[in-house]
């Protein structure tokens, strides 16, 4: 098991040159990395729920599963998944929470999550606390999926994902209590630009309180930080049948 753990480096938003790369991070406690497997690829092993546990590097829980030849692996834990369950990832597995399989082969209706976007990649979507897509059918050789946000899109048949939704879904209802809470997840404060030197800021400067004295917002690099900010022409767009939910501060 121990070949699953590693110490999780600290470098606190810095680049290899010492520069501020990333703002807002900061001291934290010490941390160690879960190796998990998002790929599934042991395939048509069973394998048996040993022990869920905490992972400090992301919202939801973890499963330690001990597979029949005796090889151990991490996988999120999906909503209902205890202790002592068996598992597998196969083309005829069942229908229950914590298998994987092709999504050709799970029905509609059916709530998934951990959805592979390239065949073999790995699961790159839908992965964090209380997360869960549904399927919604079969379009011309394609599986379409309701995603959390409400976007509707297109899936190649033979790409994998896990049954289920994401645990720990009452992770959002979590108060901290305090700042120092924040700080040991390594999060520093946030400054609002408008309280900025104009040095430091677009928004910055200004006699007493003043707006950000443009006709639109800007990020502290100069880019346009409103309106439609996703990548023009991303490969992806091809796929997406109907696009997410259009919110308040979604563009």
């Amino acid at each position: 098991m121990r070949h699953l753990i590693s110490l999780l480096p600290k470098n606190s938003g810095r680049d290899a040159m010492g520069h501020i790369s990333v703002r807002h991070q900061g001291g934290r406690n010490k941390r160690f990395l879960r190796e998990i497997d998002f790929k599934r690829d042991k395939r048509d092993v069973w394998a048996r729920v040993e022990n869920l546990e905490v992972d400090p590097n992301r919202n939801s829980q973890i499963a330690m599963l001990i597979y029949e030849d005796g090889e151990r692996r991490y996988i999120l834990a999906p909503l209902g998944l205890k202790e002592g369950n068996r598992i597998l990832a196969s083309d005829s597995a069942p229908l229950s929470a914590g298998n994987a399989l092709p999504l050709e082969k799970i029905p509609a209706g059916t709530q998934i999550h951990n959805i592979e976007i390239q065949p073999g990649k790995g699961g790159q979507i839908v992965k964090s606390a209380g997360g869960a897509a549904v399927i919604q059918g079969k379009e011309e050789g394609w599986i379409l999926v309701k995603l959390p946000s409400g976007e509707l899109r297109r899936f190649r048949p033979d790409v994998w994902a896990t049954i289920g939704q994401v645990g720990n879904i009452e992770f959002r209802a979590k108060r901290l209590g305090k700042a120092g809470a924040k700080r040991k997840m390594g999060i520093r404060p946030t400054v609002r630009g408008v309280a900025m030197h104009p040095n430091a800021h677009p928004h910055g400067g200004g006699e007493g309180r003043s707006g950000i004295g443009m006709k639109y917002p800007k990020t502290p690099y100069g880019k346009p930080a409103v309106g439609k900010t996703r990548r023009h022409r991303k490969y992806s767009d091809s796929l997406i049948v109907n696009p997410r939910k259009k919110g308040p501060h979604v563009g």
